[in-house]
């Protein structure tokens, strides 16, 4: 892939250097325990509207068991859940909406490219395209593992009606087993 392809070129960040942990990331996200696609944020530019993160994958995703057994493939929608994730994070902290929740709206011209496997570490990185106050944000994404593009595509966040001074997110760490909802 040419260089000029990319959101951000590889030589622009280091996944090494977190700038946002899980713990940070939760003070943006309200995903929770198996739900939290998201492992750290490593770059973020508000001037140039890009955001770099990554999610580490394990044997205790959970969806290795069943997808497929003896073959576990990260299924798509769980990258593009990693990305709508990645936007939420750098929508939220940098106020860009303006509305306490951001969830999932869409997804433009999405297409896999390569498998994610457990032991691989999916680098995801996302650009604003256009954002309406109050309303939506659309950003261009890309996924890679070891610097091979496996997923791309335009995802859509849109302003949740939700009031959060009622029901606020738990603070419980993502390894903490899930509460059913009844």
């Amino acid at each position: 892939m040419a260089a000029k392809d990319l959101i951000l070129d590889f030589s622009e960040y280091d996944p090494d250097h977190v700038i946002a942990d899980a713990e940070e990331i939760r003070r943006y996200n309200l995903q929770r325990f198996e739900m939290e696609q998201l492992s750290a944020v490593v770059y973020a530019d508000p001037e140039r509207a890009i955001c770099a993160g990554y999610k580490d994958v394990t044997n205790e995703d959970f969806w290795v068991r069943g997808h497929m057994p003896g073959i576990p493939l990260m299924p798509g929608v769980v990258m593009c859940e990693a990305a709508a994730q990645l936007s939420s994070y750098f929508a939220q902290k940098y106020n860009l909406l303006g509305c306490p929740v951001v969830g999932l709206g869409g997804l433009e011209e999405v297409r896999f490219r390569g498998a994610v496997v457990p032991g691989d570490r999916l680098v995801v990185v996302v650009q604003r395209l256009k954002v309406r106050r109050g309303a939506v944000i659309l950003c261009h994404f890309q996924g890679f593992v070891r610097q091979a593009m496996v997923v791309e595509g335009k995802i859509m966040g849109v302003c949740l009606p939700i009031d959060l001074s009622s029901n606020p997110p738990p603070a419980a760490k993502s390894s903490a087993p899930a509460v059913a909802n009844g």
